[in-house]
């Protein structure tokens, strides 16, 4: 009987069965449980995040240039996100307007904002710094302000 056993086992058709168990693949990736994400931050630290122009005081400059070289300054002031008041009072017209048109092309490349706020007085500001508001020209007159 062994040998007819052997025969029969070969060709398959023994009574014992014996064949290895294989999970499907399906139900492997059903089984694989996912990983919980690993947290990059450890327990014991705080979520800190340094706000440091937050805490920083804004300084405004005053200027009154008294010529169009003075211009570098005050757009280095702008540069280094610091609003300007400019009281043009002090030079002539023609280098008034000189001074505005360099300083709107520097306000525009930063970003910026440049408004009129009085006579011969315009405000410069940095993109850290909102303007709101306007001041009506109709009360700005010679009449209505005593000097």
């Amino acid at each position: 009987m062994g040998v007819l056993n052997k025969i029969m086992g070969y060709l398959g058709l023994s009574g014992e069965e014996t064949y290895e168990d294989y999970p499907d693949r399906a139900q492997q990736k059903q089984d694989i449980e996912p990983e919980e994400p690993v947290s990059m931050n450890k327990k014991g630290r705080n979520n800190v995040v340094s706000l440091q122009h937050a805490k920083e005081q804004v300084k405004m400059v005053l200027v009154e240039p008294r010529s169009y070289e003075e211009v570098q300054d005050i757009a280095d002031h702008l540069r280094s996100r610091r609003p300007v008041i400019i009281n043009l009072q002090r030079v002539n017209p023609e280098q008034g307007k000189r001074i505005i048109d360099f300083l709107s092309g520097t306000v525009y490349a930063l970003n910026g904002d440049i408004q009129k706020v009085g006579l011969n007085i315009f405000m410069c500001a940095p993109d850290n710094v909102d303007i709101h508001g306007t001041i009506s020209e109709l009360l700005m007159n010679e009449d209505t302000y005593p000097r």
